[in-house]
């Protein structure tokens, strides 16, 4: 398809769409959580669950919608994702209980991770030339990674005036209008030579990421417990069979001879490397800015729109610079921007004079760590070999959403340790020991307990869950500091070879089916 017509830039524009509602859906409960809570009445369990299961099935789901689309075709494989994301958005909005809302939110993951591998697929089918498709990846990249970011700002807004269930109707009528338009601007394709799906594989690869994924929340939540050490065994025994079964299977699920290509693996490290960086601060900013700078939501909220466009600003200048600067420099020269970033968390003081400081430093870690989003995901499309565009992406997500939670887990079970621990040395002699307890183990509603305090008590415990939640955040940012290190200078070893995109040609065109209807036929199934 031609490059410099409009057409594919309609069909981007009408992929975004989907993309960002998608990421939205990850952040949009986190200001609804306490109005939700009083209405339905959840257990601790369920309130986890129900913020949880939406990314817990993204996760886990990835690589198999990626095969489906590689084989049945991208455009259908979106169309159905929309479909089911629209329906189970009106189920979340009206469920009349915790397990329906939590059933909701799996069935709104599982469209999720349809529609991630189908649009990047789509859009590199869309655009053939380096250049163009960098610029096109690099919007597609935004909209990913803007919609964490602007989910709260819409469920605070959505909540001034709505029930808590109006955060899932948003999405509603704009997905009903890119169903009907994706067919009229989005091209058709599905790879002819691809085979019968191995089902057999699908099974052992949920088995294998589903306690991985859990293993890596729950270390966030629970430390290095015993679950946490069973469901991570769990998973690799599952994974080393399936990865066993996709070596001699006629048609993989997963073609192991991807990660053949060094170019294609270092991709992957670095955008876990960099994910995990970034996202072990950024859920930490607005609970910062409310618990230790005092803002309300709402106003938090909207403060986090900031670092969400210096990750857009970033995002978009990335291919520019990528066009005469190697890749290795891009991301290398982000990387230091963002260690510097952290190094500033890592000194936010522990009373409300520090929310500018924070919202900037916040603003340039995203910036600085936009390059690693865009290059990684745009050279593990390109080093995919015809045919592998929905698994090459749909693995390299993986490693996005897999990067994401574990920065959140490493990060968190280390600020929660230094939380405990500061609030139990620190509190005022006066304090009842419960309530030091209680506040102790319960890091976003330290200040309620202290409130209970009388005068001059409360207040100095309500100076102690402060300095105490800044006190994580530093540690917190000192482990993403060292990431952001690793991510330098793996960067420099791993992508030297990678050349800018304004030297290299645009590949020869390809022979692609015009119709994503064509399946495999019964002689290619036997």
């Amino acid at each position: 398809m031609c490059n410099h017509s409009r057409r594919p830039w309609l069909g981007l524009a009408v992929l975004l769409f989907p993309t960002l509602l998608m990421t939205v859906d990850l952040g949009v409960l986190w200001l609804a959580t306490p109005a939700l809570a009083v209405d339905l009445g959840p257990s601790s369990t369920q309130l986890l669950w129900i913020n949880d299961v939406y990314g817990f099935a993204v996760a886990s789901l990835l690589v198999l919608s990626g095969n489906l689309g590689d084989r049945y075709g991208h455009r259908r494989l979106l169309l159905f994702g929309i479909a089911v994301f629209t329906l189970a958005s009106i189920m979340a909005a009206n469920a009349p209980g915790p397990g329906v809302l939590i059933a909701a939110r799996a069935v709104l993951g599982a469209a999720g991770a349809a529609i991630v591998p189908a649009t990047l697929s789509l859009i590199s089918r869309m655009f053939t030339d380096p250049v163009p498709r960098a610029r096109a990846i690099a919007l597609w990249v935004t909209a990913l990674s803007s919609g964490v970011a602007i989910g709260p700002v819409i469920g605070g807004v959505m909540l001034e005036h709505f029930w808590w269930g109006s955060v899932f109707l948003v999405a509603v009528p704009i997905m009903l209008v890119v169903l009907a338009v994706v067919p009229l601007l989005v091209p058709r394709h599905a790879n002819p030579q691809a085979g019968r799906l191995d089902w057999a594989s699908a099974p052992l690869l949920l088995l294998a990421l589903l306690p991985l994924v859990y293993a890596i929340k729950s270390l966030g939540e629970n430390g290095f417990a015993l679950v946490t050490f069973a469901a991570l065994a769990v998973g690799l025994a599952f994974g080393a069979l399936f990865l066993w079964r996709q070596r001699w299977v006629a048609t993989p699920l997963l073609d192991v001879r991807l990660f053949a290509d060094r170019t294609f693996t270092a991709a992957l490290a670095l955008m876990f490397i960099g994910l995990a960086a970034m996202n072990g601060v950024e859920y930490l900013m607005p609970q910062y800015l409310q618990l230790v700078s005092g803002l309300p939501p709402v106003q938090a909220g909207l403060l986090m729109v900031l670092p969400a466009l210096g990750l857009a600003a970033g995002s978009q200048l990335t291919p520019v610079l990528a066009r005469r600067i190697r890749p290795a420099n891009v991301i290398a020269a982000g990387a230091a921007l963002a260690g510097t970033a952290f190094g500033v968390i890592a000194a936010l003081p522990g009373d409300d004079s520090g929310a500018v400081v924070a919202v900037g430093a916040a603003t340039a870690m995203m910036l600085g760590l936009a390059p690693v989003t865009v290059l990684g995901t745009a050279i593990a499309a390109e080093t995919a070999p015809p045919g592998k565009a929905g698994q090459a992406s749909s693995v390299g997500q993986t490693a996005y959403e897999l990067g994401l939670a574990f920065g959140i887990a490493a990060t968190g079970s280390v600020m929660a340790a230094v939380y405990r621990n500061q609030v139990q040395a620190t509190s005022p002699s006066g304090a009842p020991a419960d309530a030091v307890r209680e506040a102790a183990g319960n890091l976003g509603g330290g200040l309620v307990i202290a409130e209970r305090l009388p005068g001059e008590l409360g207040e100095a415990m309500a100076a102690t869950v402060r300095n105490a939640f800044a006190s994580g955040l530093h540690a917190a940012a000192i482990i993403s500091g060292g990431l952001a290190a690793v991510l330098l200078v793996l960067a420099l070893l791993l992508l030297r070879r990678v050349a800018p995109t304004g030297t290299r040609e645009a590949p020869p065109a390809q022979e692609v089916p015009a119709d994503d209807s064509t399946v495999p036929s019964q002689s290619q199934r036997l």
